[in-house]
C-alpha cells in the first residue's frame, strides 16, 4: 500500500492541469462509480489524476494502475477495503482490463463499500455492459475520443474557442466562421491537427509523434486485444496483416470473402477481426443503418479510426480524399450517428446528406437533396451550402 501511495502522489504531482479533455466537466465526479473507456493514448490517466489534483484532501484519493505487479499477487477487493479502512475516499483504478476478474470484485467493492467512490479507465475495445458481471445498471460509463481540432488548438497554441452544435455549424457557420478568423489561421492549423495532433502525447514527442503512434497501436494489437478477446499469437499476426492491408486502401468497400483470402482467415473471423480493431478505435466501421456495428453484418465502408493513423502507415504521403473523409467521420461520429447513404458520403442523425471535398467540390452528387451539405477543404468561409471542413472539428 505504501509503495502504491507514493506512486500515485508522485503522478499526481506530475499531471497538468493548464489543461483538460472536453469530457472532464461532463462528468459527475459524486457518483459511486464510473467508467471511462477510451483508446489507447486519449488521455484517460490524465483525466484521473487531474481530479484527484482538485480534492480538497489529496490523502482520501489514490491512483493505481492494474497492471502494476502487485495485483497479480494481491485481490483487488481486499485492497479497496483496507484503503477505506484508513481513510480512502476515491479510488481509481487504471487499465481494468489487464486485471482478469475485474467486473465481479469492481461489482462486490460497490456492493460492500457504499461510501467509496471508484473511477475505472478501460480500453474502449472492452465492452463493460459484457464483463462476466454486468456494471451497466451500477457504473456511469463515459468514453473519451482523442482531441478535436478544437482542443488541439487549445492544448498547443492556448487559444480557447466554444463547442459547437451540429445544427449550429450547419444554421450559424457565417458568424462561427468569422468569430474563430478574428483569433487564428485555421487552415494551416487544420494541416498540422490531420497529420500530428489527434492524441494528446504529441506535446511530448515532437519529431517522434507518429512513430510513437505505430508502437501504441502494436501494443493495442499485442496487449490489449488478447487481454480482453483471448487471442492466440496466430490471431495477433493475422490481425496485424489485416491491418497493414487496410492501411492501404481505406476508405473502401470490403470484400470480405478476397480479405479472408488474404489474411488466411474465414469470413466470419474476419468480420470478428475488424470488429475488434473498430472497438480499439483503431479502424472506423460504416454501416448502412443506425443499429450499430454487428460482426455477423459486413461494414460498408472502412475507414481507419483517425487521420494521424492514416499518415502514421503512409510514410506521410496519404491520399488527401481519404484523410478528408476520415476526419469528418472521426469528427462527427462523437456525438452524432453516422451511416452511409444511397448518395453522398455521410448520412448523420438519418437527417442530413454531407458530401466531402475540396473547395472546388461540386454540387452534382447532392443536387436537388433537401437538408444536403458539402464538407469542403481549404476554405475560410461558407458559401450557401459549403461549409469549411475543418468547422467540424470544433463540436466538443
Amino acid at each position: 500500500m505504501e509503495r502504491l501511495k507514493r506512486l500515485s502522489d508522485d503522478a499526481i504531482r506530475r499531471v497538468p492541469i493548464h489543461f483538460k479533455r472536453y469530457l472532464y466537466n461532463k462528468i459527475n465526479w459524486n457518483r459511486q462509480l464510473i467508467g471511462i473507456s477510451g483508446a489507447r493514448g486519449s488521455g484517460k490517466t490524465v483525466l484521473l489524476l487531474q481530479y484527484l489534483k482538485s480534492l480538497q484532501n489529496k490523502n482520501s484519493g489514490l491512483y493505481v494502475s492494474l497492471d502494476d505487479l502487485y495485483f497479480s499477487q494481491n485481490n483487488l477487493v481486499y485492497f479497496a477495503e483496507e484503503f477505506s479502512k484508513f481513510g480512502g475516499k476515491y479510488l481509481l483504478l487504471d487499465e481494468v482490463h489487464k486485471y482478469p476478474n475485474w467486473s465481479q470484485e469492481i461489482k462486490n467493492i460497490y456492493d460492500s463499500l457504499p461510501d467509496l467512490k471508484v473511477v475505472f479507465t478501460s480500453s474502449s475495445a472492452l465492452e463493460i455492459h459484457k464483463g462476466s458481471h454486468d456494471l451497466s445498471r451500477r457504473a456511469i460509463i463515459h468514453n473519451i475520443a482523442g482531441l478535436s481540432f478544437r482542443e488541439f488548438i487549445e492544448i498547443k497554441y492556448n487559444k480557447k474557442f466554444p463547442t459547437y452544435s451540429l445544427e449550429e455549424i450547419l444554421n450559424n457557420n457565417n458568424k462561427i466562421c468569422t468569430s474563430i478568423k478574428d483569433k487564428i489561421k485555421p487552415i494551416p492549423l487544420f494541416k498540422e491537427y490531420i497529420e500530428n495532433g489527434y492524441y494528446p502525447f504529441f506535446m511530448n514527442t515532437e519529431t517522434d509523434y507518429l512513430k510513437q503512434l505505430v508502437n501504441t497501436i502494436n501494443i493495442v494489437v499485442e496487449n490489449d486485444l488478447p487481454a480482453i478477446y483471448k487471442i492466440d499469437f496466430s490471431s495477433i499476426l493475422k490481425i496485424k496483416n489485416l491491418l497493414y492491408i487496410i492501411s492501404k486502401i481505406a476508405p473502401y468497400k470490403p470484400n470480405i470473402e478476397q480479405l479472408a483470402r488474404q489474411t488466411n482467415t474465414s469470413r466470419e473471423t474476419l468480420l470478428k477481426y475488424l470488429y475488434y480493431l473498430d472497438k480499439a478505435q483503431v479502424l472506423q466501421w460504416l454501416g448502412s443503418d443506425t443499429f450499430g456495428i454487428n460482426y455477423l453484418n459486413k461494414p460498408e465502408k472502412i475507414f481507419l479510426g483517425n487521420t494521424n493513423i492514416a499518415y502514421a502507415f503512409s510514410d506521410n504521403k496519404a491520399d488527401i480524399g481519404s484523410i478528408r473523409e476520415t476526419f469528418f467521420l472521426n469528427q462527427l461520429s462523437v456525438k452524432h450517428t453516422v451511416t452511409y447513404p444511397k448518395q453522398g458520403d455521410f448520412m448523420v442523425n438519418d437527417k442530413y446528406l454531407f458530401e466531402v471535398g475540396g473547395k472546388n467540390k461540386t454540387q452534382k452528387q447532392i443536387a436537388g437533396i433537401k437538408n444536403a451539405y458539402i464538407a469542403a477543404d481549404n476554405i475560410e468561409y461558407p458559401f450557401m451550402n459549403k461549409i469549411p471542413l475543418w468547422l467540424f472539428g470544433f463540436m466538443y
